[in-house]
């Protein structure tokens, strides 16, 4: 098919009612379906989204945060390659979602949203100047000593990065700190990083609006703790 009949067609369905423009859809939709997935579990995208949109508070957080990961591998992992970055993440169930490599060496990375709390995002106690993310494991389980294995480790990863699509509406919006600065669960050696943490509006001296910039802080070596606001 030439430009010319391309224009004509799409002339043609521009000039079409919205019942038989619908119709078109639906006969491409059927040819080209949006994701594979769609071919592996034999059933339509628009199915998918249904039961997404009827599942329980619990399940759709689970969704966003994939979609979380996913953006933050197209918007942020792919373009670092062309910066001298490599994605070599493992498989398999890991304390970090990223390994990210350069010349220097590996960085670990963890992706997080921003808390929603009856669908809306969750300051820190009554302070508006800052957000709150949750930073422990999805599964549950007891360690060897009886303890629980949800909390993250210092260690475990080295960079956050904080989905700040909540409050933007930009899924592409991230806030990026170093691991090692969070504040930790109080209680002996304060290995285990604590649940909830304050994420600032804007990007300040802790928290960054730009990956490599979190980097250069974490191999910085420099030592610290984010600053925890009052919960006024």
């Amino acid at each position: 098919m030439t430009k010319d009949n391309l224009q004509e067609v799409w002339q043609l369905l521009q000039h079409a009612s919205k019942e038989d423009r619908a119709r078109v859809f639906e006969q491409l939709r059927r040819e080209f379906p949006i994701h594979t997935l769609e071919k592996e579990w034999n059933v339509s995208a628009d199915v998918i989204l249904e039961a997404i949109s009827r599942s329980s508070d619990l399940t759709k957080r689970g969704v966003r945060g994939v979609i979380a990961e996913s953006v933050f591998e197209r918007s942020v992992v792919t373009p670092l390659a062309g910066h001298g970055w490599k994605d070599e993440t493992p498989e398999g169930d890991r304390p970090y979602d990223f390994l990210l490599v350069d010349k220097t060496g590996p960085v670990k990375v963890q992706v997080k949203m921003q808390r929603l709390e009856k669908k809306v995002p969750k300051f820190w106690g009554r302070n508006s100047q800052f957000y709150v993310v949750e930073t422990q494991k999805t599964r549950s389980g007891k360690s060897k000593k009886g303890g629980s294995t949800r909390p993250y480790r210092f260690g475990e990863f080295d960079v956050i990065a904080v989905s700040l699509h909540p409050s933007t509406g930009n899924w592409t919006k991230f806030r990026y700190t170093v691991a090692g600065w969070l504040l930790p669960r109080p209680g002996k050696g304060k290995s285990l990083i604590q649940v909830f943490q304050p994420v600032p509006i804007a990007p300040n001296v802790d928290w960054f609006d730009d990956f490599e910039t979190a980097v250069q802080s974490f191999r910085s070596g420099t030592k610290k703790t984010v600053h925890e606001p009052p919960k006024r």
